[in-house]
């Protein structure tokens, strides 16, 4: 790998000592990735072994890798990482941010720049390759993730194979054949691939230093959250405000969320194409919203609320990954440093009459927030549960928990 990408017609099995990819010495390469355009990136195969189709996205967080890994909204995708030592810190099991049990992990691969080294740090509980295999994440290291990055942003989110066989026996003809023939994200429904299988509860509080994650003994109201593939930081800060969280699958409908008699409905995260899960999605809260209850969305429930109320989503050249993203809260003035997850974007031009755009990405000007004129009811495109700023977004939880607050006449957090 140089600057740029090249395209390997064949990978050869009388490969030299030395590595073709800077950083990495084997006899020849034991993991490939292989794009929808013939491009074939050679490297070292990490995790766990084997072959899948993925979309390739690019990454500029520098920490959180664990709970990138494990956010299921990374379904159906290949995590770059940009920053070049992933998995120094080893894991461990707090870490985590996936709700469902039954799903193994939010993404189907990862790529780094660096070899993963021993852990070094007090919190680490596990090498982080082995916790890879355990989660059946594939994962490469050795290459130039600089280029690969550039060629994400010139060329777009780039459909894939990517490939670990520790013999380094590749039939490149048929992966080449499998990326240029897969779909793609646009038009999959994966919320339901990563949504909880029945209704649930959640009691647990937000992490303390030394003192690990709190459990809740009383909560102050009852907020049903539809799971469209829900980070349990959200569920976390949520309870911590004093929300009672029942926890429905993507599909709940309208009855089966008003049967709990909520004081607030929270549509949460979720990976796939907006337009998909909307079919079963934009009923429901459609039905939802006939009622005057407070309603909060975050991420794919950002883009299903905005479908509900008559608006479109689009996909992106290249999507926005990282923790380092700018954006403007209209409704304070203030800029706020973000996490972003998402490879659809709600068009900020097809919001409808008597809804406003709050939020906006300084990135690009996409939009980033609603909230439906004289009515409880917002969502936003950013993970503010994230703590990229740190906390640089937490009010929108507290504006959530006011809403219902006031709605009982009781004193207003600040936000």
């Amino acid at each position: 790998m140089t600057d740029t990408l090249t395209k390997n017609s064949a990978i050869p099995n009388d490969a030299p000592e030395q590595g073709t990819t800077p950083g990495w010495s084997v006899a020849k390469p034991t993991a490939v990735l292989v794009l929808a355009d013939g491009t074939v990136i050679e490297g070292k195969g990490a995790g766990a072994t084997g072959e899948a189709e993925a979309e390739v996205c690019f990454n500029t967080a520098i920490t959180g890798y664990q709970e990138i890994l494990t956010d299921p909204s990374y379904a159906g995708q290949v995590v770059t990482f940009t920053f070049p030592h992933i998995g120094n810190i080893g894991a461990n099991d707090e870490d985590q941010e996936t709700f469902n049990p039954a799903a193994a992990s939010g993404v189907v691969g990862a790529i780094f720049k660096a070899d993963i080294t021993d852990p070094s740090n007090y919190r680490s509980a596990r090498h982080f390759n082995d916790w890879l295999k355990a989660r059946n994440i594939i994962a490469m290291c050795g290459i130039d993730t600089r280029a690969l990055t550039a060629h994400i942003r010139e060329n777009g989110l780039a459909n894939a194979v990517i490939a670990h066989h520790p013999d380094g026996k590749f039939d490149l003809a048929t992966l080449k054949k499998r990326a240029s023939a897969w779909h793609g994200l646009e038009g999959l429904d994966l919320a339901k691939e990563v949504t909880t299988g029945q209704s649930a509860q959640w009691k647990q509080t937000p992490w303390r230093w030394n003192e690990g994650y709190g459990e809740q003994e009383a909560g102050d109201f009852n907020v049903v959250v539809i799971d469209y593939g829900v980070k349990s930081n959200i569920l976390r800060l949520l309870a911590g405000l004093g929300c009672k969280l029942t926890v429905l699958p993507a599909k709940a409908t309208a009855e089966d969320v008003l049967s709990h008699n909520p004081d607030g409905v929270f549509l949460s995260n979720g990976p796939g194409d907006p337009a998909a899960t909307g079919e079963y999605a934009v009923p429901a809260i459609r039905g939802v919203l006939e009622k005057d209850i407070p309603v909060f969305g975050i991420c794919l429930g950002h883009q299903m609320l905005a479908l509900a109320l008559g608006a479109a989503t689009e996909k992106m050249h290249q999507g926005h990954h990282g923790a380092n993203h700018p954006v403007k809260d209209h409704t304070t003035g203030k800029v706020e440093i973000v996490s972003m997850n998402h490879g659809f974007s709600v068009s900020g031009k097809s919001l409808p009459k008597g809804v406003t755009e709050t939020h906006v990405s300084l990135f690009d000007g996409s939009n980033c927030g609603l909230a439906v004129d004289g009515k409880a009811v917002f969502s936003i495109q950013h993970h503010p549960e994230a703590s990229p700023g740190p906390q640089d977004s937490h009010y929108l939880f507290r504006r959530f928990v006011n809403l219902m607050r006031e709605r009982r006449g009781m004193e207003l957090l600040a936000e």
